[in-house]
């Protein structure tokens, strides 16, 4: 093994059902920006990347792997710097009190979790969710106690795809980056991995990614983090 003692993790499709989630939210978000006109929000709902015909969210989209910055850019292209600024915030409470309401857990994802918090593993969370988002959703899963952080885009200088919450994690816990596996469902988190330099890029296939998205930059694919505890036991 490669010395591995801390684990970053995605929240959305490595730990919570992303489409079970957030689905309702995004249509709900959606609605408002289009002033109740079904026809503009679903407009709105696949620019930002939901596939009407699959039912799902497109890998690396804008609502899979982005932040609530980037959907306020795309959806309010003519807006001003102060208005976005306040739809920032107002989407930031929304998808904060919802996404923890409404969150599915991925299954086996508590137990995975304990296993590694038990064997010692420092656990963090590094979402392009808001801050507040992540850590009212570990709360609402019943894991808030297992981490150490969660870092949202809110947190750090840079969000995901930049390195800046592997550099925050590592400080915080001591831990070198070379320490640090980073695990998500998307490229922006290995892209991650590899830019903070990760001793690990873990890629799973709980969330929007696919296999063949995914395995040109991870280390190792796993169907879901219920596979983790079993792969770093035998690679120790």
């Amino acid at each position: 093994m490669r010395g591995i003692k801390g684990i970053l993790f995605d929240k959305d499709g490595t730990l919570v059902d992303f489409q079970a989630t957030w689905f309702a939210i995004g249509d709900l978000m959606a609605l408002r920006a289009a002033d109740g006109d079904r026809a503009r929000a679903n407009a709105l709902m696949d620019a930002a990347g939901y596939d009407f015909q699959s039912h799902c969210f497109r890998a690396d989209s804008v609502f899979a792997a982005g932040t609530n910055a980037d959907i306020v850019e795309l959806w309010y292209p003519q807006a001003s710097a102060d208005e976005r600024l306040a739809m920032v915030k107002h989407f930031d409470q929304v998808t904060a009190e919802e996404g923890a309401a409404k969150a599915v857990p991925l299954p086996g994802s508590k137990d995975a979790l304990a296993s590694l918090h038990s064997a010692g593993f420092r656990l963090g969370v590094a979402t392009n969710d808001s801050t507040s988002g992540a850590e009212k959703t570990l709360l609402s899963l019943g894991v808030a106690q297992m981490f150490d952080a969660a870092y949202g885009y809110d947190a750090v200088a840079n969000p995901k795809p930049a390195p800046d919450s592997i550099h925050a994690f590592s400080d915080l816990t001591g831990l070198k980056p070379s320490e640090i596996a980073m695990v998500g469902d998307n490229r922006h988190d290995l892209e991650m991995a590899r830019a903070g330099g990760a001793g690990l890029a873990i890629a799973v296939l709980s969330g929007t990614g696919t296999r063949e998205s995914l395995t040109p930059m991870a280390d190792v694919v796993l169907d879901s983090i219920a596979d983790l505890p079993a792969y770093l036991a035998s690679e120790a």
